[in-house]
């Protein structure tokens, strides 16, 4: 961001979150000022992506002595609603739905100084991954309109990267911060499960869902973390403390044990285009002085899967019963795959969810046994086994079975990789270090043992070095001259 004088639309658009904070401190702008540049940069690309479901016309309050103070931020139509604010779950069956009460992250956004302005589009209960609900039009890519943005945190994924705001919330269940980060040139961290407050939800999906934030730096990243990372009043999981400031952590550089793969989770194909650039991203490390070299990823077999389901569908079922609209559950409310979710889990037995959390957990002990056989502190892959997939691939109004979405569905295809660690609550991230020959964002995986997010950040930073992308923007992006 240029020194001096008054911030543009297009300063605005290109800095980070600790910039912004940086320029409200320094009095060259007001939290107000950035409010208004965000609205800007809103109406400047968000007809063309359909990013924001909502945008407030005065902010949420924030707390003025945040580290991040005055820095407008998006939150996801899900997970951590905004208390006295609609939250749809990007469904027909909850519109026109108002929050009661927000949660203990919605919470610590606002004492680290976020100032929320809006709400972004998910898919109908985040059970997909690309954001094409019944209940609005598709969210578009930034960087091609014909293609989708990933999900289910897509929205949130498009604000960031067209220069709406510099960060938004996101919910990441099975993948669903790092899959819209890949496909949007984005930064999309998942910390260790229990890192982040759950609280007051407790352990959803046992523990595979974690919420945080999507950003257009690592930095950014470790900021948000430092923020409000720490356990809530009667947590379920906790992750130990770090050593020290995860800022800090963005600075350090040990030389680390990598393993990298270009391995299909599930069995299947990697796109050669993606394979190649996880594989050039390793090279690169390795003259970096990192210890690196070839080995095989997490394979988690069918069974992983129909647990994964189970789980999930468990939860749709019950949160679409207690859903309090007087609608009843059905094809003219629901999505033909939400429906097909929630009647397989109404079906469940309470003892096949108890064995498909043993299957689960027996899933998490082999992924973290991948890093402890093969000596390893990072594993590095590509986040998705293909570039992002065109918007229409996924039918909403489609009547099929629930296990569909893992077996047959291109768009479940996208899950492979990132879900592994969802099951294991290891930290990950997804970077956009690459770009293909049409000019689509790659998205790089990294995963680390459980609790290491210092070691995953400060890898993260000397990779934003070595392969920067700040000044990369995609057509529909807010700063763009004219």
């Amino acid at each position: 961001m240029p020194p001096g004088g008054p911030l543009t639309l297009t300063d605005y658009a290109a800095a980070d979150a600790v910039a912004l904070a940086a320029a409200v401190a320094d009095g060259r702008v007001t939290a107000a000022g950035l409010a208004a540049l965000a609205a800007a940069a809103a109406a400047a690309s968000d007809p063309a992506l359909d990013a924001v479901v909502e945008w407030w016309e005065r902010p949420e309050p924030h707390d003025p002595s945040g580290p991040l103070a005055g820095v407008p931020m998006l939150v996801k139509d899900l997970g951590d609603p905004v208390g006295g604010r609609r939250c749809e779950a990007g469904s027909r069956l909850l519109q026109g739905h108002v929050a009661a009460a927000g949660t203990e992250l919605t919470a610590r956004f606002r004492r680290a100084g976020l100032a929320a302005v809006g709400r972004t589009a998910t898919s109908e209960w985040a059970l997909a991954a690309t954001v094409e609900p019944a209940a609005r039009p598709p969210t578009r890519n930034p960087w091609d309109p014909a293609r989708s943005t990933g999900g289910s945190s897509g929205g949130s994924a498009a604000a960031v990267a067209a220069g709406i705001v510099p960060v938004a919330h996101g919910t990441d269940g099975g993948g669903s911060i790092r899959i819209p980060a890949a496909c949007c040139g984005v930064v999309g961290f998942k910390p260790s499960r229990g890192r982040v407050t759950a609280e007051p939800a407790g352990l959803e999906l046992g523990g595979l869902n974690v919420a945080f934030v999507l950003t257009r730096s690592v930095r950014d990243a470790a900021a948000v973390l430092d923020a409000v990372h720490g356990p809530g009043l009667g947590e379920a999981a906790t992750a130990a403390p770090p050593a020290g400031p995860y800022a800090r952590a963005v600075t350090a550089r040990p030389r680390l044990r990598v393993g990298v793969t270009t391995d299909h989770a599930w069995g299947r194909a990697t796109d050669p285009e993606v394979a190649a650039a996880a594989e050039a991203t390793g090279r690169e490390l390795a003259r970096l002085g990192h210890r690196v070299r070839a080995v095989r990823g997490p394979h988690l077999d069918g069974g992983y899967r129909e647990a994964t389901l189970a789980v999930w569908a468990a939860l749709v079922a019950a949160e679409v019963d207690a859903a309090a609209t007087g609608r009843r559950p059905g094809p003219d409310v629901l999505e033909g795959h939400t429906l097909a979710w929630y009647e397989h889990g109404r079906r469940l037995a309470a003892a096949g969810v108890v064995r498909a959390l043993d299957t689960l957990h027996a899933a998490a002990r082999s992924v973290h046994a991948r890093f402890e056989d093969e000596d390893l502190d990072v594993l590095l892959s590509p986040t998705l086994p293909t570039l992002p997939p065109p918007l229409g691939t996924w039918d909403p109004a489609a009547e099929v079975d629930a296990a569909w979405y893992y077996e047959h569905s291109a768009v479940g295809d996208l899950e492979s990789t990132t879900s592994s660690y969802n099951c294991s609550g290891q930290p990950a991230v997804s970077l956009p270090l690459h770009q293909s020959v049409a000019g689509l964002p790659i998205g790089i995986h990294l995963a680390a043992r459980a609790g290491r997010e210092d070691l995953l950040l400060s890898l993260a930073a000397e990779l934003e070095q070595a392969f920067p992308w700040s000044h990369r923007h995609p057509p529909a992006w807010a700063g763009a001259p004219g």
